[in-house]
């Protein structure tokens, strides 16, 4: 139910020191903090001795661990033995890749690649620190600012990961209780994460339901802070938030706005995001983004103003903790957005392959959900079957991944396509043929 609070029990505040977080209590003898040996030095084959307090039963990951596998839902990652590109080597057997987030191909662009290089050869593999000491370099500066002219705002700032921009980010906007962040039911595992690190109410609005959202609001009118939080592109049914609708209504009720548009940036808005898709640039208070989806590299990035920027890097622990990175990713990000900007035919590209591959599946029989990005569903229903669907796809040559159950609802399960502006109109019809083969085998369609 809306407005409802999210309870999180044991949560680690990130107010309590570091040292109570690493100390470990023992009676046989004191340990260093930082390093967990012996202060008088590790023997033998460098490990605690016996009758230190290592943990000896480890039995619970083994039994979570089987009860996971029991459940089918254990990950076993494939291994590609090539570029992520359209077409792969996966255990020795070429494969059409569509389960990257590869949207525009640009992991294996050549000036893409070639500043990674040059740079990696300027400057060293790693930057030797972390930024807010001496590891911001002239590249990662760059990178920021052609990002933020891109996004058509006043700065933007360079994060490791989109996981960390969102869990490192998210805590340092809200104090407590007298505060409000409200998530859409379908937000990412990222922002959950983000939103348990902090100590403000928190409510859940139905998914992309802006009357909700408002009621919300309203229940929430005396709150010190109010904090919308929404994913831009849903990665797993590939619909967009109706983010117009959403800032207007938080500007009514003075609520900042943060999205979280890694499935948008690339792909959304001439490849520029979700924020310039709605015309929102200068209205969206927080615009997080991945360099590791449709620009084909490495890391996250949040976009705004000039006063954001100071403050996430003045607060944020995940980006003051964290390793900068390489100059080669440094450069790859910088080059890849040029890219996108110098060459549009790449966005134009991935949107011929998205509305081309959606409209043969639709015509095949095949429920494509509420999708209207590169991210196409094909609904199955039962987990059984998108499982059966995913296998057959595999046994053809085609990588596409089974989304079940607890991943989406029991009735809701599927086979998740994602569309890349490499793939070849050719590459498409095959794929095409191995679902209705499949589909019609499995009695889907």
């Amino acid at each position: 139910m809306f407005g409802s609070n999210i309870q999180g029990e044991g949560l680690l505040h990130l107010e309590q020191p570091l040292e109570s977080l690493l100390t470990v209590r023992c009676p046989y003898y004191p340990l260093n903090v930082l390093s967990f040996q012996r202060s008088d030095e590790r023997k033998h084959h460098g490990g605690l001795e016996h009758g230190s307090c290592m943990a000896k039963d480890l039995d619970w990951m083994r039994e979570r661990f089987e009860e996971l596998s029991n459940s089918g839902l254990n990950w076993d990652p494939p291994v590609l033995e090539s570029a992520n590109a359209p077409r792969v080597v996966i255990d020795g057997k070429e494969t059409i890749m569509l389960s990257a987030n590869n949207y525009l191909n640009l992991s294996t662009h050549p000036r893409v690649v070639e500043a990674s290089i040059e740079a990696t050869r300027r400057y060293g593999a790693g930057s030797g620190s972390v930024r807010a000491i001496a590891g911001t370099m002239d590249l990662h500066l760059e990178a920021e600012k052609v990002a933020a002219n891109f996004k058509g705002v006043e700065a933007a700032l360079i994060y490791s990961a989109g996981y960390t921009a969102n869990v490192g980010l998210i805590p340092t906007l809200v104090n407590g209780k007298e505060d409000v962040i409200i998530s859409d039911e379908l937000n990412h595992g990222s922002i959950i994460d983000g939103v348990r690190l902090t100590k403000a109410q928190r409510a859940v609005y139905p998914h992309n339901d802006v009357g909700a959202l408002e009621e919300v609001l309203k229940e929430n009118h005396g709150a010190k802070r109010k904090l919308i939080i929404t994913d831009g592109v849903f990665s797993m049914d590939g619909d967009i938030a109706p983010l117009d609708e959403i800032v207007d209504v938080a500007e009514e009720y003075d609520a900042m706005v943060f999205v979280d548009d890694c499935h948008g940036e690339g792909v959304l808005g001439d490849g520029r995001g979700i924020v310039a898709h709605f015309g929102l640039q200068g209205r969206v208070d927080f615009e997080v983004g991945s360099y590791s989806k449709a620009m084909g590299v490495q890391g996250g990035i949040v976009a705004g103003t000039e006063q954001m920027r100071l403050h996430a890097l003045n607060h944020s622990r995940s980006w003051l903790l964290s390793g900068s990175q390489p100059p080669g990713v440094a450069a790859a990000q910088k080059a890849a957005v040029e890219v996108i900007m110098d060459e549009p035919e790449h966005v134009r590209r991935l949107w011929e392959n998205t509305d081309y591959f959606r409209g043969e599946l639709e015509s095949l029989g095949f429920d494509t959900g509420v999708s209207t990005t590169p991210i196409i569903p094909v609904m199955c229903g039962e987990s059984t079957t998108a499982k059966r669907l995913s296998l057959a796809m595999r046994e053809s040559g085609v990588m596409v991944g089974a989304i079940v159950f607890p991943m989406v609802a029991r009735d809701k399960a599927r086979v998740r396509t994602q569309m890349s502006a490499g793939l070849s109109r050719d590459d498409l019809d095959e794929v095409l043929r191995a679902f209705e083969k499949a589909g019609k085998s499995i009695g889907l369609i």
